[in-house]
């Protein structure tokens, strides 16, 4: 593909994501999802480096599985879902916040994918081995590890539990001179010229400097703003319903069509009564 003509006029909006496309990095993980998506050979870069001695064969890999057959109010959507020639399930999932990166955040993924797993009438047996891997920007468990892994044990013999659900954190921070460490490196790197591994660097070339990959780039980023608008003006319309404005004032305040004003009391409704 030819590069990209920087020299074609945009939008405002769109020169705004352009420089914000520049800016992003691999452990950005709006990005991280579309540098992975259909990328197998990307994928399997990242899972020899986290296994490096086992050489796992990647067959499939997913971004923002949805976990379709979760009940409740709360849904996940994983960052990465792949699988292996052995039918592992391997959830990689990429946190910059500490706060997102918890140990019942780690809980809730590995249950929700067992439930999404197992079929109805499915033995338990055979629910495959996952691994919940989170990818932290800090050191999480500021040990100076590159990576900490999270194993159920029998505490009164140390004997493994063997529910062959694993659950791992990287150290973003890591730079140790192995796969891994060049692969943390590159994950805060911004510029594609600067990195490490050719395949990482080289999809991320794609997505900012190919007319194709800017093109979806940007129409990914105009989304977000769209998203992120659309929440703040809900936002308003629920601190209106709290304060028992009409419709007609809501409507007026917001300038929301009636059907979605009404749509957003009836999520009111529910959530004032969990």
């Amino acid at each position: 593909m030819e590069p990209y003509d920087r020299s074609v006029q945009h939008t405002v909006q769109h020169e705004q994501n352009l420089k914000r496309l520049q800016a992003l990095r691999p452990i950005d993980d709006d990005f991280m999802r579309c540098l992975f998506r259909n990328n197998i050979p990307l994928t399997q870069e990242l899972i020899d480096a986290i296994f490096p001695a086992e050489g796992l064969q990647i067959r499939t890999v997913e971004t923002q599985a949805d976990l379709k057959h979760l009940t409740g109010p709360r849904s996940l959507l994983l960052d990465i879902l792949a699988s292996d020639a052995q039918d592992k399930k391997y959830n990689i999932e990429i946190q910059r916040s500490d706060k997102g990166a918890g140990a019942k955040r780690a809980r809730y993924h590995s249950s929700a994918l067992d439930v999404d797993l197992l079929k109805k009438k499915q033995d338990f047996d055979s629910l495959p081995t996952t691994y919940i891997i989170f990818i932290t920007e800090n050191d999480y468990y500021n040990r100076k590890l590159s990576m900490y892994h999270i194993e159920r044990v029998i505490q009164e013999t140390n004997d493994p539990f063997n529910d062959e659900a694993h659950i791992i954190y990287v150290n973003g921070q890591y730079r140790g001179d192995d796969a891994l460490g060049e692969l943390m490196h590159d994950f805060s790197c911004n510029d594609w010229k600067e990195m490490k591994n050719e395949k990482l660097a080289e999809a991320t070339r794609e997505l900012k400097e190919t007319e194709e990959g800017v093109d979806t780039m940007c129409r990914i980023l105009e989304e977000m703003c769209n998203e992120v608008e659309a929440k703040a003006i809900r936002n308003v319309a629920f601190r209106l319903f709290r304060n028992g404005s009409d419709y007609q004032t809501i409507i007026a305040a917001t300038d929301m069509p009636y059907e979605t004003i009404d749509e957003w009391y009836k999520e009111y409704i529910d959530q004032k009564n969990q």
